[in-house]
């Protein structure tokens, strides 16, 4: 067994895809849209399906905005450098809302980001955990 996607659901499919592909250099997968359901569906990833776990966003036609809930806790991205992955992304127009640093009562170096629905995702750098 391996894991194949998280799923998220998403407000706004195009603003979300420039977020996943533009502020943080995934690749759009596939997308394909399913008329009598009311919904698309799209995986974004860094590699192929096949080689490793991607992120599927998922858009139902009429919902234009969802709350995170209490359960979620994040997406994690592992980054060569922390404070260098912070920049760029605030650079490319992402919020970052927590800057690099070690996390509290450890010594791995992390920072979050959120997404256009208030998602969080965590850098974590290389090498630190």
């Amino acid at each position: 067994m391996r894991v194949l996607h998280t799923m998220l659901r998403v407000g706004d499919l195009e603003r979300s895809l420039a977020f996943y592909t533009g502020v943080l250099g995934m690749q759009l997968l596939r997308k394909h849209d399913y008329p009598e359901g009311r919904f698309t569906l799209a995986f974004v990833g860094y590699q192929d399906e096949d080689e490793g776990a991607v992120i599927e966003l998922t858009h139902n036609w009429g919902v234009d905005r969802y709350e995170p809930g209490t359960a979620f806790g994040h997406i994690a991205l592992e980054v060569d450098d922390a404070k260098k992955a912070c920049d760029d992304i605030r650079a490319r127009g992402g919020r970052i809302v927590r800057e690099a640093g070690p996390m509290k009562h450890g010594t791995t170096v992390i920072a979050f980001v959120e997404d256009p629905d208030g998602y969080k995702i965590e850098l974590i750098e290389r090498g630190t955990r």
